[in-house]
């Protein structure tokens, strides 16, 4: 057996490291574009588990108003799910203020930048659990379970479930607390370094007698990315 890391994070940073094609949006969507003229924080956030449908979402509504009304240079950006279910309970809450952008949902290459760009990231999705940590970024996942608890153990995400008051300190810890955002976005990543990928032909090789023993992941710090 040989521990190789997980090839979506290879396709992650090849897809961040590729320059946006001629007049391709840099993350997809072009009311995003402005956040490439200044350096102000950008919160990104996804939702939309069905378990969360009703109260719940609407909880984060009102934790994504409040989070902009108390960190005005603060850009919150949101593609927001096609179901309705999602935008009723959502917006709401944060339509019509001046720092948040909603966006429909983006391609992956310019969501892939986004999270690149992004502060600190608040979702519910799997993925990004995985692809967040590996860009040297803060999750803060808004569910009371994960299928991934090595990112909990190793500290890169953090359970915060959908209670308003909960998100609403979450965020603000990471966005004023220097230390408390170097734990998270500098913590052991335990997915992968973009190179899983070659070292899966590497250990194919060696198996069938073609080369030298694959050297094996071994998850490091990640560098904290992000700006303040």
């Amino acid at each position: 057996m040989v521990v190789t890391g997980n090839t979506v994070i290879d396709a992650l940073l090849w897809t961040v490291g590729q320059e946006p094609g001629y007049r391709e949006p840099v993350y997809g969507h072009p009311a995003l574009d402005r956040l490439e003229a200044g350096d102000a924080p950008v919160l990104l956030v996804t939702a939309h588990r069905r378990e969360s449908w009703g109260a719940p979402l609407q909880a984060v509504g009102q934790a994504l108003a409040r989070i902009a009304g108390e960190h005005a240079g603060l850009r919150i950006v949101f593609p927001i799910h096609r179901n309705p279910v999602v935008r009723d309970a959502i917006m709401p809450a944060v339509q019509g203020l001046p720092n948040v952008i909603v966006t429909d949902p983006l391609p992956y290459a310019g969501f892939a930048r986004l999270m690149n760009r992004s502060t600190v990231i608040l979702t519910d999705s799997g993925g990004v659990q995985e692809e967040g940590p590996s860009l040297g970024k803060p999750v803060l996942v808004m569910r009371d379970t994960t299928e991934r608890p090595e990112a909990v153990s190793a500290g890169t995400v953090e359970l915060v479930g959908t209670d308003e008051d909960r998100i609403v300190a979450a965020v603000g810890l990471l966005l004023t607390d220097l230390a408390a955002y170097s734990r998270m976005a500098a913590a052991v990543n335990p997915y992968g370094d973009g190179m899983a990928a070659e070292r899966s032909v590497a250990a194919l090789a060696h198996h069938f007698g073609f080369g030298p023993r694959a050297e094996e992941f071994n998850s490091g710090p990640a560098q904290a990315k992000g700006k303040w």
